[in-house]
């Protein structure tokens, strides 16, 4: 649906999650009065023309990689109150054995992350977990998403 056309609709949803990945949005749990949005990339600041998202809880999921945390920032610089979504260190390190390798690196600096999701960035960008660690978000299993959306002190 084009941005346009999505910003003149009222949804009755009270929560919106925001993923690059069209997999991953097709094969989220159902939840009830929940949304799912393809962020399209860099573009996803576009989604600041739909003005009734701010009044919606936010979580914006993306890879764990310097492009993904690029992208979370550019959200939360139009939604300054949306959550991050597995893009933590433990999902990371959980996921180990399916890491890839980031080509080239988002190296700027980024202001709208929390603490936690700007250490990790920097990690990254130092290599700390290693050459150019990539945790795409279509290789985080189905049980670890679901475990994530029904804990009960989560941020969201």
């Amino acid at each position: 649906m084009p941005v346009d056309d999505l910003a003149r609709l009222e949804l009755g949803v009270e929560e919106v999650i925001v993923t690059e990945n069209e997999v991953n949005g097709l094969a989220l749990p159902a939840r009830s009065k929940t949304l799912v949005l393809f962020g399209q990339g860099y573009a996803v600041d576009r989604l600041g023309e739909v003005q009734w998202l701010a009044r919606r809880r936010l979580l914006y999921w993306g890879d764990i990689d310097t492009h993904g945390f690029a992208m979370l920032d550019r959200f939360r610089g139009v939604f300054p109150t949306a959550s991050s979504l597995l893009m933590d260190r433990e999902t990371l390190l959980a996921h180990r054995r399916l890491w890839v390798e980031e080509r080239d690196q988002h190296a700027e600096e980024l202001r709208c992350l929390e603490p936690a999701e700007r250490a990790l960035y920097r990690e990254l960008l130092a290599g700390t977990h290693g050459t150019r660690v990539r945790l795409e978000q279509e290789r985080i299993g189905f049980a670890w998403l679901e475990a994530a959306l029904t804990r009960p002190n989560a941020s969201w």
